[in-house]
């Protein structure tokens, strides 16, 4: 048995999505923890084995797996049948890698520095900018409809799930906007969100006046 250590309506909301998509809820615990928040709210839970407090944090065995692109990779990688990964010999194994590893290394930190209204040479010449990250999905999509082949993919899931959290900051390009719409409109995010608002609506009306 794998377990999860998940907090509703986090970054580890991507990974329940997947279990989802995955067809494996049976062979895997999630469990419920608390971590601190943005607004203020929520706690470091002492119960949750992340050494640093945070989520996801993925248990299989005597293995702590965290980060979430490489709890999907371990997850896809572990059950090879699925179709949301592409295993090792498979044509779009390179590409499936590059788009994982491409989010943390690029993606992310070029849209909460957008977010946060950071501008440095260093964050250019690291990263660049929000333009060129959505050159670049542009490009794949203009090839096919998701960004490692004709199918989707934990990469796909991992990275529209960007648009999810800043909705307003979705490229003008007409094919991105069409992949982020298939890719936030499945049928298992709109699952897992809805349990994550119902977790969090039951926490707020436990917590003490």
């Amino acid at each position: 048995m794998l377990t999860l250590y998940h907090a509703p309506l986090s970054r580890s909301t991507r990974v329940v999505q997947l279990i989802a998509e995955m067809r494996i809820e049976d062979s895997v615990e999630v469990r419920l923890t608390d971590l601190p928040r943005i607004d203020g709210s929520g706690a470091r839970d002492p119960a949750n084995p992340h050494p640093e407090g945070k989520v996801p944090f993925l248990v299989h065995g005597s293995v702590g797996i965290r980060e979430t692109n490489a709890i999907l990779l371990y997850l896809t990688d572990l059950y090879p049948e699925t179709p949301l990964g592409r295993p090792v010999g498979h044509p779009g194994r390179g590409s499936y890698l590059s788009w994982l590893f491409w989010y943390g290394n690029v993606m992310e930190p070029v849209y909460l520095a957008e977010r946060q209204g950071l501008s440095d040479p260093a964050i250019a010449r690291t990263w660049r900018g929000t333009d060129e990250a959505a050159a670049r999905l542009g490009a794949a999509l203009a090839r096919h409809p998701y960004l490692v082949d004709d199918m989707f993919s934990a990469a796909d899931l991992l990275i529209a799930s960007t648009y999810g959290w800043f909705r307003d900051l979705i490229p003008e390009d007409p094919a991105i906007r069409a992949w982020v719409d298939r890719c936030l409109d499945r049928p298992a995010l709109t699952g897992v969100l809805e349990r994550d608002r119902a977790a969090m609506a039951d926490r707020t009306e436990r917590a003490p006046a």
